[in-house]
């Protein structure tokens, strides 16, 4: 059956919505191995930039994965489904005028590209959150790396399915090497510095 999608001219533009926000809004795409530290840094800046009164909203496996994806599984196909459909929504939060924090692993390059290409120049953020797969382990209290050296799991990324580290990240955090507030303030200031967000 044929379908026909007709757009509606809305009247009221994302740059009215962020007017009247007094702050841009953009995709911040946190992209990393499992246990780097991505929702943690997401949760952090999101705190400091709630005090300042910027719109935000954050989206992670905890929040997609039980409602929108739920139908999805862990195949490269379902993955990339997975993230087309997360950076759909992050497009709608953009259009909102809200500060969007996007942290999903997104192990494929092509499939973040394609985020990046659905939005317009400079507002897709990508946040490489870049930490040794032995730290990660380290740090994975849910005990899912052992499962996957185990076998328990299949496909696990950084074990038995790749990631794909970005090539041109807007910013890149070592989180093994950095504080969580060292790391905060980095990409904060970023934010200033492109003027999205008022300077503090």
């Amino acid at each position: 059956m044929e379908r026909f999608v007709i757009p509606h001219d809305h009247f009221i533009r994302k740059e009215d919505r962020r007017k009247l926000n007094k702050h841009g809004s953009v995709i911040v795409w946190f992209t990393g191995l499992p246990s780097s530290g991505k929702s943690t840094l997401a949760n952090e800046v999101e705190k400091v930039l709630i005090q300042r009164h910027i719109r935000t909203y954050i989206l992670d496996g905890d929040n997609i994965r039980v409602g929108l994806c739920n139908d999805l599984g862990f195949s490269a196909e379902d993955r990339e489904e997975n993230i087309r459909r997360i950076g759909e929504v992050s497009k709608l939060f953009v259009d909102a005028g809200v500060l969007v924090l996007s942290a999903f692993v997104s192990p494929y390059r092509k499939d973040r590209d394609r985020i990046r290409e659905i939005v317009e120049d400079a507002e897709f953020i990508e946040v490489f959150v870049d930490c040794p797969v032995e730290e990660c382990e380290n740090r994975d209290v849910k005990g899912l790396y052992k499962k996957a050296r185990e076998g328990i799991i299949k496909g696990f990324t950084g074990i038995d399915d790749p990631y794909e580290e970005p090539l041109n990240a807007e910013i890149t955090v070592k989180t093994k090497d950095r504080t969580i507030e060292d790391s905060t303030a980095e990409l904060v200031a970023y934010l200033e510095d492109k003027g999205l967000i008022p300077k503090g």
